[in-house]
């Protein structure tokens, strides 16, 4: 992260949470969708809200990983506030390709997130989600 309080993938409102860092390899998809439903139940989200989350961070991951560079890692930044789970999933991606909004993985997860972004800027291939609870609890 920047001293401007930018991190990876253009996120802003300062540093993330929470940042997990992977190898850039579907066999980790797991430890992405289990952080997330953790955090998410922190938040006091309710079991569907997780479980939507665990399905959009999965689609996520799908739209990234065939863009990551050799080698690489993919890094997944959560911002957390009362009742609202914002989350960055990116890869360094030396091609940064244009992001695919008629694919499924994108009709998923902007159905199932509250707000989705992707983007491909500075060699990175960046998808952004922010999940909403539908509990009206407190949260933290």
């Amino acid at each position: 992260m920047s001293e401007t309080g930018t991190a990876q993938g253009g996120i802003t409102n300062g540093r993330a949470d929470v940042e997990l860092r992977l190898p850039a390899d579907s066999a980790y998809a797991s430890v992405l969708r289990t952080t997330t439903a953790g955090l998410a139940a922190r938040l006091d989200f309710t079991i569907d809200d997780i479980e939507d989350l665990r399905i959009a961070v999965g689609e996520a991951n799908a739209m990234v990983l065939p863009e990551a560079d050799l080698g690489s890692d993919l890094t997944c930044e959560f911002f957390l506030a009362p009742g609202e789970l914002r989350i960055a999933v990116g890869v360094t991606s030396a091609e940064a390709p244009a992001p695919d909004y008629d694919s499924f993985a994108w009709q998923v997860l902007s159905t199932l997130a509250t707000t989705a972004t992707a983007e491909s800027r500075d060699g990175r291939f960046v998808v952004t989600m922010t999940m909403q609870s539908t509990a009206g609890g407190p949260g933290l």
